[in-house]
């Protein structure tokens, strides 16, 4: 569980770095090296014989490459579209549902034929795809580094408020959104790790529980589309209400897997689960973009993965212990629900506390602008009893 809980956390740790580099050297650049470190620490985990370098080159070196390739991954796509934002990264993050689908199959197929550590070769031709894939980003907003250079392209470091651009925090919707998501987390992954022992557990080897990763993976992808272009639809920050209905169900279908003492309700419950999943993944770049804006964007979603990388590492590993103490998983998946539910609740005031802060910056602009126009009339009037007595000299009067 910690290898997992290690990479999985590592992926979204690295996300503020990740982000400060994006704005300093483009999408490009960052996604290239970090596929090809993601390459190295897989290659490498392939040839260890021991677990204890499977934190450092599974946990780590490949976490950290996914991270860097990760991220450009979702910038990328506010450079190109805008009024159709949700649709798009939903069309995206359904990639990841489509392998969801298909991998557990392959694995299992390979692994049973050439064992694990040839696997993980294999596995290293997706991210040599990966690899090449990056060079097919073209940023059309210049990063820090042309900015900073200009046509001469000599890169001077830009001050330290430009590299970590923490005036993000300054809005307060953000700030909800960036802490009321973690909260949510510490649960939701919990089952995504420890499903797979439960039903061993639970109906032993009589059961297909493949098929329930293919409901996952099946069902979030759907959602990914249907939810992408429903927050297109949306205005506003209003798109936050998706999310919270998502982390509604997540922790409702969380709770009800002990319950499930057939194994069909247990696949209705992945269906749900993988639905709204969907849901949570695809609108969170759309939600960065309304509330801090496109300028601010890359080091918002790199600070709210960076925090989310902390209840994603712990989560798993609790649930683990709980099993190993009471040696079931019902009370750790009942605990698993609860956070959700809480962070939901949470992230429900974002929507009004965004529009109370649009509505301060229209009554600034408003004041702003009147007071500039009492400025303009009182120096118009000056200039006006300025001239007459000069006039009325010329005259002769």
């Amino acid at each position: 569980a910690w290898v997992s809980s290690l990479s999985m956390g590592m992926v979204f740790f690295c996300s503020p770095i990740v982000s400060i580099f994006t704005d300093l050297f483009g999408c490009r650049k960052v996604a290239v090296i970090g596929a090809a470190v993601g390459l190295v620490g897989l290659l490498s985990s392939s040839f260890v014989s021991t677990i204890e370098p499977l934190y450092f080159t599974y946990g780590i070196l490949f976490a950290c490459g996914c991270s860097f390739a990760y991220q450009p991954s979702l910038v990328i796509l506010g450079h190109y579209f805008k009024k159709r934002l949700g649709l798009v990264n939903g069309i995206v993050t359904a990639g990841s549902s489509l392998f969801t689908v298909s991998l557990p199959f392959l694995l299992t197929v390979l692994i049973n034929s050439v064992d694990l550590y040839n696997t993980l070769r294999v596995l290293c031709i997706l991210m040599f795809v990966l690899f090449l894939a990056g060079f097919t980003y073209k940023p059309l907003v210049p990063n820090t580094k042309e900015k900073e250079g200009g046509k001469k392209g000599k890169f001077k470091l830009p001050p330290a408020k430009k590299i970590c651009n923490f005036s993000v925090f300054k809005v307060l919707s953000y700030r909800i959104w960036a802490f009321g998501i973690p909260a949510a987390l510490f649960g939701y992954f919990v089952p995504y790790v420890h499903l797979m022992n439960h039903v061993k557990d639970r109906f032993g080897d009589s059961v297909p529980e493949e098929v329930l990763l293919l409901c996952l993976g099946i069902t979030s992808g759907v959602g990914r589309l249907v939810f992408g272009r429903v927050a297109d639809y949306i205005p506003g920050a209003k798109k936050i209400y998706l999310q919270v209905a998502s982390f509604f169900f997540i922790g409702l279908m969380s709770m009800m897997i002990p319950l499930c003492n057939v194994f069909g309700a247990l696949v209705a419950v992945c269906l749900f689960m993988g639905l709204f999943d969907g849901c949570f993944i695809c609108i969170m770049a759309p939600i960065a973009f309304e509330l801090v804006g496109a300028q601010d964007v890359s080091q918002a979603i790199g600070f709210l993965l960076g925090l989310m990388s902390v209840p994603m590492t712990v989560g798993p590993p609790i649930a683990g212990l709980l099993r190993d103490k009471l040696g079931t998983y019902d009370v750790a998946f009942y605990l698993a629900g609860v956070p959700p539910l809480i962070g939901g609740a949470i992230l429900c005031f974002i929507p009004w506390v965004h529009e109370r802060q649009k509505l301060k910056e229209r009554a600034k602009a408003v004041d702003g602008e009147t007071t500039e126009k009492m400025l303009e009339n009182e120096s118009t009037l000056v200039l006006d009893t300025t001239e007459k007595p000069v006039k009325e000299l010329d005259s002769g009067f």
